[in-house]
């Protein structure tokens, strides 16, 4: 008896044994051993392929979402140093009207009552007033436009009635009614003005 033939009673054996242990999996779990490289590859590939595609996706969320959180960062320190400097703008404009009424006051004071020893201090501490209410406004960023002998702008002046002179080029302001302001770079009050035009 030759060495192949003393194995054959063995391998008979041990390949019923093993049907045996298989006969309960199921026929798409059992491993023949003899499956095709490629099959095993192919869905490794696309699962890593996969996975790129899912790596490479959440790395734009996380770029746009970055983006847009720098966004909102720019715009909400915008709002805060607007707010900051814009702050008073309401309080200003109501305060404005106090000070051409103070304006309006020193104008209309007669000249014999500015001579009146009596009458004099009282006008001094007026003058003082209004000299503050200006410090005042200068220190929360309010300016006076300047408007005589300006060309009229239309962001900054706003004409109500046109003047017939020799004296001024047509367009240039030559008599201001109310005084304008600006709070910082913004403009708070137009100025109200006459401006030039030629004679008829």
């Amino acid at each position: 008896m030759t060495e192949e033939n003393k194995n054959e009673p063995q391998d008979k054996a041990v390949d019923e044994e093993v049907a045996r242990e298989m006969e309960g999996v199921p026929e798409h779990m059992r491993d023949d051993g003899e499956a095709d490289e490629t099959s095993e590859e192919n869905p490794l590939d696309e699962a890593l392929a996969k996975l790129k595609a899912d790596l490479e996706a959440a790395m734009q969320d996380v770029l746009y979402a970055r983006a847009d959180t720098q966004n909102v960062r720019r715009r909400l320190e915008k709002e805060v140093q607007d707010a900051r400097n814009y702050a008073a703008t309401g309080f200003a404009r109501d305060i404005l009207s106090v000070s051409d009424n103070l304006a309006r006051a020193l104008d209309h004071i007669p000249e014999e009552l500015r001579e009146n020893e009596k009458s004099k201090h009282f006008i001094a501490g007026i003058e003082a007033t209004q000299r503050e209410l200006e410090k005042v406004f200068t220190q929360n960023g309010i300016t006076r436009i300047a408007s005589t002998g300006m060309p009229l702008d239309p962001n900054q002046h706003q004409a109500m009635m046109e003047v017939p002179t020799d004296e001024a080029e047509p367009g240039t302001i030559v008599q201001e009614m109310q005084a304008g302001y600006m709070i910082k770079d913004r403009l708070l009050r137009p100025a109200m003005v006459g401006v030039a035009k030629k004679p008829d």
